[in-house]
């Protein structure tokens, strides 16, 4: 039988404890991931135990709190605090989610909080992007058009037609989805992800964009598209509720009807 082990200094060590709530009614632990580059040191997890009544109700109220008033070398990433930047994505309690929408009290115990898996690390909750957002570019997210725009008034849609952007333009690029999926996880070097992917096809059904034929050439590779085996995970993670798996098999069915 094989043996696996982690490389010594990836092993997660003990952190430390920190008790900031002696005598309160309300408390919780967070349990944090913690990793500094310039320490040399392994990563580790640190234990805060706070008072629930002097923060807010969702877990990034919680992480500003132990910033705040326990120590200030936590690093994460936040901005709106309204579900809409998508910069607070983690992993919370064994899920991917934004910090921000995910309520203290729909967890049980002590609040486990990670970075997105399978991404480097660039210190604590900070996972490195640098790879998602070149593959979000490579898909040209915008308007491509021959036609001339009118000079007076918008390109305009029918009623029909803008319905097929819904549960696509709502999409924050957080990359809870495709940091859930096994195949981005082993192939992430060459297939797009759910998330891009998502965004793929919400310019393929724009009726205004001219560039169908042009995407589709650009996606119609072994690795880039299809290495989605549907195992849902992506729609099962999304902080807002879209189906990434289902527009990535509009897309495997547009390809096949223009072979046809």
């Amino acid at each position: 039988m094989a043996n696996f082990s982690l490389p010594k200094n990836s092993t997660i060590g003990q952190g430390k404890a920190y008790d900031h709530a002696p005598g309160a009614k309300r408390t919780r632990t967070f349990s944090m991931y913690r990793w500094d580059p310039d320490s040399g040191e392994n990563p580790r997890v640190d234990h805060y135990r706070i008072d629930l009544d002097k923060c807010g109700p969702m877990v990034l109220d919680a992480i500003i709190y132990i910033k705040n008033e326990i120590d200030p070398t936590v690093t994460f990433r936040r901005s709106c605090r309204e579900g809409i930047c998508g910069s607070c994505a983690m992993n919370i309690d064994g899920t991917n989610t934004l910090a921000c929408t995910k309520a203290i009290e729909d967890i049980d115990g002590d609040v486990r909080i990670y970075p997105l898996p399978h991404m480097s690390v660039l210190k604590d909750l900070v996972p490195d992007l640098t790879h998602f957002y070149a593959q979000y570019a490579s898909i040209k997210p915008w308007l491509q058009s021959q036609t001339p725009a009118p000079p007076d008034k918008e390109r305009l849609q029918s009623v029909e037609e803008r319905e097929k952007l819904d549960g696509l333009y709502e999409c924050i690029l957080c990359a809870c989805c495709s940091t859930s999926c096994p195949s981005y996880w082993w192939n992430s070097e060459r297939y797009l992800g759910p998330a891009i992917l998502l965004q793929a096809y919400r310019w393929l059904v724009d009726s205004r964009d001219e560039a169908t034929g042009e995407r589709l050439d650009e996606l119609e590779d072994p690795f880039r598209l299809y290495r989605c085996h549907t195992i849902m995970n992506c729609a099962k993670t999304c902080p807002k509720g879209l189906n990434p798996a289902k527009a990535i098999a509009e897309i495997k069915k547009m390809m096949v009807a223009r072979t046809l």
